[in-house]
């Protein structure tokens, strides 16, 4: 019931100070264990996607340097969001992470591990290729973009517009044997491309030569690679 009536209110403020451009909602599953693998350009990315996926049980991960803003910290708990320090290998985060994931359920994460500094893509960790593979569950690339100036728009009483895009969710292939680190980073890549075949171009930042990414988007767009 709480969850229910923090996504009303949070859509709600949405819908009031903001112009929202949502696509791809079709591609969301109803059910089933999965990851949300998003890219993170401003504070309002985590409240967007918890409301507008249609899922009760969706949660993320959050930097606990939040936990010092009482109001966060309240919100974040009653949605059963996980802490992770970003500032160190947190083992705790990750398990309790992979255990939500077995469990069922869809736990969205940030691969860059914090917002961009540029406003474009930057080089992700690998945490959520190793989650994924682990708990065997697909991935569902989403790419977010306006929030990176709404905050300072909204400043200025101006309505921000922001996009979010939902693409196809697909499987990692399996870890190849030999030197795991060079799969994961093979897998992670493969999950950044999926991300920002989602956005405008300008937001590719340091995938923007990627031959993946290359595919991705000439198979979106087939007229444009002709």
């Amino acid at each position: 019931m709480l969850r229910a009536i923090i996504r009303s209110i949070i859509r709600f403020l949405f819908a009031l100070l903001s112009r929202l451009d949502v696509q791809g909602l079709e591609n969301i599953p109803p059910v089933g264990a999965g990851i949300l693998a998003a890219n993170h350009l401003g504070r309002l990315d985590s409240p967007l996607v918890f409301a507008t996926v249609q899922r009760t049980d969706i949660t993320s991960l959050v930097a606990d340097k939040y936990q010092n803003n009482l109001l966060v910290r309240l919100l974040v708990n009653a949605v059963h969001g996980i802490w992770i320090n970003r500032e160190q290998a947190d083992f705790r985060a990750l398990r309790l992470a992979l255990d939500y994931i077995e469990s069922g359920r869809l736990l969205g994460i940030a691969p860059e591990g914090t917002r961009s500094k540029t406003g474009a893509l930057m080089p992700a960790k690998t945490g959520v290729a190793y989650l994924a593979s682990r708990a065997d569950v697909f991935i569902l690339p989403t790419g977010i973009w306006g929030t990176e100036t709404a905050m300072s728009r909204l400043g200025h009483l101006r309505r921000p517009k922001i996009y979010i895009r939902f693409g196809e969710p697909f499987h990692l292939p399996a870890l190849e044997r030999g030197d795991r680190s060079v799969a994961l980073q093979k897998n992670t890549d493969e999950i950044m491309c999926h991300i920002a075949a989602l956005l405008p171009s300008q937001y590719w930042g340091v995938y923007a030569e990627h031959p993946r990414l290359k595919e991705l988007s000439a198979a979106a767009h087939p007229a444009s690679a002709i």
